[in-house]
């Protein structure tokens, strides 16, 4: 009976183990921000609200894709933040809130001050931040694994630094092979 119970469990945390490591490792801007302190790597913030239906295809069908989950984990911080939401958070010395947030509202909401001033206008966006918490650029819009991947890997070997023209943009485009799943 106890061998039963002993593989039992050894099954159940197997499975959680599984289960665990095909997730994005999600985190606050100010954990990644304090992250980057230590081990400085570029962040991917998922900006998203809670009543968008391209934000929640976002989380299904490309952020728990596995070449996505493992890719992000090894090379980004990765932040969740709702556009809508109430909570406060400081960021590179500044205070952002939104104090028109109202919680009896169902749907949409004020947007967070931090929305604003990333200059969010769509839902999901994915910004990305260099190493010293600067914006590099947001991505708005729904974005299958193969279309993130390019922006990941643009990133972050700061192959963006190189593109100037619209005529360039085109050529990397053409030029780049995804190699994600699905």
């Amino acid at each position: 009976m106890k061998k039963i119970v002993f593989t039992f469990v050894v099954v159940l945390i197997s499975i959680s183990a599984t289960a665990q490591k095909d997730k994005i490792n999600w985190m606050s801007l100010e954990e990644a921000e304090a992250a980057q302190a230590v081990s400085p790597k570029k962040i991917m913030m998922d900006v998203y609200t809670t009543w968008c239906g391209p934000c929640k295809m976002l989380d299904v069908n490309t952020f728990q894709n596995e070449d996505v989950v493992k890719y992000v984990n090894e090379h980004y911080y990765a932040v969740k933040f709702n556009a809508e939401g109430n909570e406060r958070i400081n960021f590179k010395d500044n205070l952002f809130q939104n104090p028109d947030y109202d919680p009896n509202r169902s749907g949409r909401n004020a947007q967070h001050q931090l929305a604003g001033a990333l200059r969010i206008t769509a839902y999901p966006t994915i910004v990305f931040f260099n190493e010293s918490g600067e914006t590099l650029l947001p991505i708005p819009g729904y974005k299958t694994p193969n279309q993130l991947e390019l922006y990941l890997k643009l990133f972050l070997n700061n192959d963006h630094e190189k593109i100037n023209t619209q005529e360039q943009w085109d050529q990397y485009q053409r030029d780049f092979v995804s190699q994600f799943k699905g």
